[in-house]
């Protein structure tokens, strides 16, 4: 049986979005849930610790709601890379080379050339409840 190319896009996408996880996962479990990110604004710190659960949500709905699990992913992704870019520019001296922002804008724009070929090879809803 052939693996067709929408369902190659999305075990890459969920590859991508359970390696993210596993940081978030790894800082949760070494500094807890309610940890202040060395002062971040209260709101990413809520933004970051959520994606504990939003990407391996939207990993497994990449496979079991494949649609919805595509808009889930491009919305974490494109949060994501805007929150992140937001983060960095108000630091004083910003590290816009900083491995993880730019694995990160890289991914963004992989599931913007993408994402419109994994929509296509998806099933639809209707097409899912067959």
């Amino acid at each position: 049986m052939a693996i067709n190319s929408s369902f190659a896009l999305r075990s890459l996408y969920a590859f991508c979005l359970l390696a993210g996880a596993s940081t978030h996962l790894w800082t949760v479990v070494n500094h807890g849930i309610f940890w202040d990110y060395g002062g971040a604004p209260f709101i990413t710190r809520i933004y970051w610790t959520s994606l504990t659960v939003l990407d391996p949500l939207a990993a497994a709905l990449l496979f079991l709601k494949p649609r919805a699990g595509l808009l889930l992913t491009l919305a974490i992704i494109g949060s994501d890379v805007a929150h992140n870019t937001w983060i960095m520019q108000r630091n004083p001296v910003p590290s816009w080379l900083n491995w993880m922002y730019v694995l990160q804008v890289l991914f963004l724009a992989f599931v913007l050339l993408t994402i419109s070929h994994a929509w296509r090879g998806a099933p639809s809803l209707s097409e899912q409840r067959r």
